[in-house]
């Protein structure tokens, strides 16, 4: 049976920490195939996308972070463009997600760490983006803000997250396959009781694209903006670090 969204830890504390870090460890051998079988290839795009909005031209011989790295998917697909020459720094607290991206790019440099306390000066990186990862920390804020101490003036934050689409009958159609058809074929391929019951519960209680708008301009960012995806299945956000 799966777990209902009130059994699930998804409204932060150290539950939630907890939770999610014995979770992804737990489901990181199979990460990568759920998520192109279950976006069906999409997220690939949707990645491509999202680095596109990074700017990183600008500073191709820099020095970038990737939050909340998991397998190193997004990392690895800045690291692989034709022109980078710098580094990426991918940052995760699940030591098996990050073992599982080994080898995606050689300009990925993987680093186990906290989102919420990175070990890094402030100012220390030219860009950095994050994917499908934000709504899974334990504090938001916090997290957006430590983001921005870490970056550059003037440096970009990406942020690629799950949404709602507020109009029908597109609406309905993804609630249906989000809560009941993702679910079941996760638990499935996983072999774990609920992490894919996880995802739609944490969506649903994630900001919409303008409140998190809103609460990145208070973290430190300005020239805020958000375009929708595919409908508004998701959404990419991109925040420039102010000077």
């Amino acid at each position: 049976m799966f777990a209902t969204d009130r059994e699930l830890p998804i409204t932060g504390g150290a539950p939630k920490r907890a939770y999610v870090r014995r979770m992804f460890t737990a489901i990181a051998p199979r990460y990568d195939l759920l998520n192109h079988v279950l976006s069906l290839n999409l997220d690939r795009r949707w990645r491509r996308r999202a680095v596109d909005r990074l700017g990183w031209q600008a500073t191709p011989a820099g020095t970038f972070l990737d939050l909340c790295a998991g397998t190193l998917d997004l990392a690895a697909e800045l690291g692989n463009r034709a022109g980078f020459a710098g580094r990426v720094v991918g940052a995760d607290f699940v030591q098996g997600m990050l073992r599982q991206g080994h080898g995606k790019s050689p300009r990925v440099v993987p680093c186990n760490a906290d989102a919420l306390a990175l070990p890094f000066s402030n100012g220390a990186f030219d860009g950095a983006t994050v994917g499908f990862g934000v709504r899974n920390l334990m504090d938001l804020d916090a997290g957006l803000r430590e983001a921005a101490r870490v970056l550059k003036p003037g440096a970009r934050l990406v942020i690629l997250e799950f949404t709602t689409p507020r109009r029908q009958p597109l609406r309905a159609l993804y609630l249906l396959y989000f809560r009941r058809v993702l679910p079941l074929i996760g638990r499935l391929v996983s072999k774990h009781r609920d992490a894919y019951s996880w995802l739609p519960a944490s969506v649903g209680a994630f900001p919409g694209p303008a409140e998190l708008g809103v609460r990145l301009q208070e973290s430190g960012f300005q020239d805020v903006r958000h375009e929708l995806l595919l409908g508004g299945i998701c959404a990419i956000h991109v925040g420039t670090r102010e000077s």
